[in-house]
């Protein structure tokens, strides 16, 4: 199994969610994060005063899917997402040792 965690612009979630959906994800996690990378955030102007803006919104969603659905699953993210400007987010892949599903006791793939 493998863990996947994407980093995305918030606007994008939902077309990234249809499309893991029909290439047969059947769930992830969705947490709203700040960070940032190589743009290392940017300055805004509110009420006249400008300001920096260190970190910048993002979504993280995470996924845990079979071994041989991990290529697929990334490239779909990887797709879906980029808007080809700076800030598009990251996609790692970890190895998962086991997973059990709490409501019914299964383990491994048979708990995604």
């Amino acid at each position: 199994m493998k863990l996947i965690i994407a980093t995305i612009k918030p606007f994008k979630l939902e077309e990234v969610r249809e499309a893991l959906t029909s290439i047969g994800v059947r769930g992830m996690m969705v947490t709203e994060i700040k960070g940032f990378g190589s743009q290392s955030g940017h300055t805004e102007i509110y009420r006249g005063a400008e300001y920096a803006v260190n970190f910048v919104p993002k979504v993280k969603l995470e996924i845990v899917v079979p071994d041989a659905m991990a290529e697929q699953v990334v490239t779909t993210i990887g797709t879906t997402a980029k808007t080809d400007k700076i800030g598009d987010g990251k996609i790692f892949v970890v190895d998962v040792e086991s997973a059990l599903r709490v409501r019914t006791g299964e383990t491994n793939d048979d708990a995604l």
